[in-house]
């Protein structure tokens, strides 16, 4: 599954799944998804693009993508451990 052309919308029905790994797919999914979109401001933001004043400082914005990439690695981790494949 290419998470970069996914939407959130494109998620509902894993996460409403019966199946806890479909579950645990959408969230990471969700998350990716999430991340992109951060980051995508914060390079729009760097290369003075952006098209609104952000209200928070940079430094709040910075330790979001931080805690967000971790998220993504624990994810990723557990996905190994538990034999969830989130390639497809």
């Amino acid at each position: 599954m290419d998470k970069r052309a996914m939407e959130l919308k494109d998620t509902i029905g894993m996460m409403n799944s019966e199946d806890y790994k479909e579950r645990f797919r959408a969230e990471y999914c969700q998350t990716v998804i999430r991340y992109g979109k951060l980051k995508n401001m914060l390079d729009r933001w760097d290369e003075g693009t952006l098209n609104f004043v952000p209200t928070c400082p940079r430094s709040t914005y910075n330790m979001q993508v931080k805690a967000m990439t971790d998220y993504i690695a624990v994810l990723e981790a557990r996905a190994v451990m538990e034999g969830i494949d989130l390639s497809d």
